[in-house]
């Protein structure tokens, strides 16, 4: 065997263990998620009406796919890019009693992705939303939250090595929660990515709170629109920030892990000041922000867990086209052929 081939990547699971265990994770995490979040399933949807401030703008800067609507001359539609506004107007119609929530099974494409082992233009999440009282817009409660969703990434891993003894559980028994200012107090001349390599590699598994507002050194951790989490608000230890991406240690890739973004939802007041920070005040006159400033939608906290970031992870892979079909690039099947990858068709 050469050198070479002896660097080969091999899966743990052949293609049908693959399928199987998706299968497995993506029959268990919801009804987890149901259980112990108190949330119930719904339908949502795949598009919605351009221009009325429903969709997501993620980092700010991403475009969603837009097309026209036949018989429709002045309509168009976008497809969606994550529902986090979707679900908080949905609390409403819903009429949704305070602890109880909503979970949906969001499928969106992100044209402005780049291609890599942890992107491509498909995204598939499962989207949840609470309804919580104002007095649990806090710290304690975000923390609390955060640690119900991490026992189902114990629970799953251990379901998986039960079923499929190659792979072996990895992650602590708890997870360790970071403050983003914090972090930058340790590692001043790391870039946020390197900063996130270094506390995953120590803690393997990350909570990392505040991510939208500009630190300490005038930067942000990383970009995060202004209509939904509230990133501006401080917390009960003194730092800005009730939101956070629950961030593991990746052995396959060596390097920190994305697997959540989540995080206590904007009011009124944080709405108005998050939206001058950004310099986007005139989204005060859109569908979402106006019933949101009107007091039309409930106090609520929310978020998306990957889908195929779970899978890819769990099932210790190296690349998200092992865990679902997508379009990839020449360059990138044949970078993946060398490497051992096998992408899914």
């Amino acid at each position: 065997m050469t050198a070479t081939n002896e660097l080969k990547y091999i899966s743990l699971l052949n293609r049908r263990e693959t399928e199987k265990a998706i299968d497995l994770i993506k029959t268990k995490f919801p009804v987890a998620m149901a259980d112990k979040l108190n949330l119930f399933k719904i339908s949502c949807p795949l598009a919605i009406m351009d221009g009325t401030g429903i969709n997501d703008d993620l980092n700010g800067i991403e475009r969603p796919v837009k097309f026209p609507i036949r018989n429709q001359s002045d309509a168009s539609a976008v497809v969606v890019q994550s529902l986090a506004k979707w679900k908080r107007w949905q609390l409403a119609e819903l009429e949704a009693r305070e602890g109880e929530g909503i979970l949906t099974d969001m499928r969106a494409l992100r044209p402005d992705e780049d291609y890599s082992p942890l992107h491509s233009l498909y995204v598939d999440q499962w989207d949840w939303e609470q309804k919580i009282s104002q007095e649990n817009r806090q710290l304690d409660y975000l923390k609390a939250t955060v640690k119900s969703i991490y026992e189902i990434f114990l629970e799953l891993e251990k379901s998986i090595a039960n079923t499929f003894p190659q792979i072996q559980p990895i992650l602590p028994e708890e997870i360790t929660f970071i403050q983003a200012e914090e972090l930058l107090r340790q590692y001043p001349d790391l870039s946020p990515k390197e900063r996130e390599y270094r506390a995953c590699k120590e803690h393997k598994a990350v909570f990392l709170i505040g991510i939208g507002d500009v630190l300490s050194n005038g930067e942000k951790h990383d970009g995060r629109a202004p209509d939904y989490d509230d990133w501006s608000s401080y917390n009960s230890e003194g730092h800005k920030g009730l939101n956070g991406d629950i961030l593991v240690w990746n052995p396959m890739l060596e390097n920190s892990f994305e697997l959540s973004s989540m995080g206590i939802r904007v009011d009124a007041a944080t709405l108005e000041r998050q939206l001058q920070l950004s310099g986007q005040e005139e989204r005060k006159n859109l569908f979402f922000h106006k019933k949101l400033l009107n007091g039309e939608l409930p106090q609520s906290i929310g978020g998306g867990i990957g889908q195929s970031r779970t899978c890819m992870f769990l099932l210790r892979k190296k690349h998200i086209g092992e865990v679902q079909s997508g379009i990839w690039p020449y360059e990138e099947v044949e970078k993946c052929r060398k490497e051992g990858i096998e992408l899914m068709k």
